[in-house]
């Protein structure tokens, strides 16, 4: 989407129809249209079944460009909206009703829908619920256009999902005015998804430097946000496992290949350049705000129970509940996997090396418990107590 100036500044008030009624908009003659004798030179009328008055008032202009998709049961009421968002520069598609609606939300892929909520079979609210329930289609915003008043209607429309109302008649520059104030969220939803994207696969391109952690990211993404659950962990924060599964090793983009695919013992040099990568990672994601609670584990998957990891020094129940359990998936995964300075151990072998470690004093005892009995028995026997929000 993208925003331009312009000088001429329609502004248009639909209005209930009760007679046969026109659309006049400035337009050029080969639009389809018929010229009205009694309207000023340089505006053109299209027939509709409802009444839209119109005025142009010169001045500065933002137009917006994006996709919208009008939903609405009434053909007339569609082609006027349909006519007035073209001529502000926007794609506009049309459908009517609920159903088809879907379809074109997956094949449109709309920045901005305009759902009439009274139709017949699949009704708006309905419509609107379905939207943001699909996760490809759950950040796009959603007008919900209603002749209905009551308190309880415009409630229903909120627990739907919707991310704003017009009233009938609408007034276009209301309609103008709302739409361009979605369409300016949904480019910034964009950007950032496309940020976030942008980090998932340099994470992903990290991986694939080392031909011994193919599919390490999704694995530990998928034992973590498993773990978190067990834990009674909050949704936001066993989204953060995740997600956290995915980039948590992006700060070794850092880290030279001689350093990352060496099959020996790393010097103490090396093992220093090595230990940066969990702050290199933290700084790399810092700037998005989505990743709030992914940071933190970030930064402290190499800590240790006892004060011996890295990079702070952390100890107990200062290390992120998050960033601890993370550890423990990571941990498991390495010794379970081929590394280049040693061969895969089976599970009850990796499972003992761990039990082990913990008695050192390296991990959470409970957490590594859960682990266990989630490795060797998936969700079996009865949940732990809940661990409360992880660290923020």
């Amino acid at each position: 989407m993208q925003n331009r100036r312009d000088v001429a500044a329609p502004r248009f008030q639909v209005v209930p129809a009760d007679r046969t009624g026109y659309i006049c908009l400035p337009a050029p003659r080969s639009s389809g249209g018929c010229w009205l004798p009694n309207e000023p030179v340089g505006r053109f009328a299209y027939p509709f079944g409802m009444a839209l008055v119109a005025s142009i008032e010169l001045g500065e202009h933002e137009i917006m460009s994006g996709k919208i998709l009008i939903v609405d049961d009434e053909s007339a009421a569609r082609l006027a909206l349909a006519t007035l968002l073209r001529r502000e520069g926007f794609e506009v598609t049309e459908v009517r009703d609920g159903p088809a609606a879907l379809a074109h939300c997956a094949s449109f892929c709309p920045d901005l829908v305009l759902l009439d909520i009274l139709m017949p079979g699949m009704d708006g609210f309905e419509v609107c619920r379905r939207i943001k329930a699909t996760p490809q289609t759950r950040l796009t915003p959603v007008v919900l256009i209603t002749g209905l008043s009551a308190t309880e209607d415009r409630i229903q429309g909120i627990n739907a999902g919707a991310d704003d109302f017009l009233s009938k008649p609408i007034d276009f520059n209301e309609l103008l005015a709302r739409s361009r104030s979605l369409l300016r969220l949904k480019q910034f939803t964009d950007e950032l998804e496309n940020a976030e994207g942008v980090l998932f696969s340099l994470a992903e391109s990290i991986e694939a430097r080392d031909p011994y952690t193919r599919g390490h990211c999704e694995r530990l993404a998928e034992m973590s946000a498993r773990l978190g659950e067990m834990m009674g962990l909050a949704d936001e924060d066993i989204k953060a496992l995740r997600w956290a599964g995915i980039v948590h090793d992006i700060g070794k983009v850092a880290v030279p290949d001689a350093i990352l695919l060496k099959p020996g013992p790393l010097s103490a040099e090396e093992t220093e350049i090595m230990r940066k990568h969990p702050v290199v990672g933290e700084r790399i994601c810092a700037p998005l705000r989505t990743f709030r609670l992914v940071l933190p584990i970030i930064r402290h998957h190499h800590e240790r129970h006892d004060g011996s990891g890295y990079p702070d020094g952390l100890r107990g129940p200062q290390i992120p509940v998050t960033a601890a359990i993370l550890q423990l998936a990571d941990v498991y995964d390495a010794l379970t996997t081929d590394r280049p300075y040693r061969k895969a151990s089976p599970q009850d072998v990796a499972l003992k090396i761990m039990h082990e470690e913990c008695e050192r004093g390296w991990w959470n005892r409970e957490l590594l418990a859960a682990f266990t009995d989630m490795i060797c028995n998936g969700h079996a026997g009865a949940p732990p107590k809940k661990m409360g929000k992880a660290a923020r």
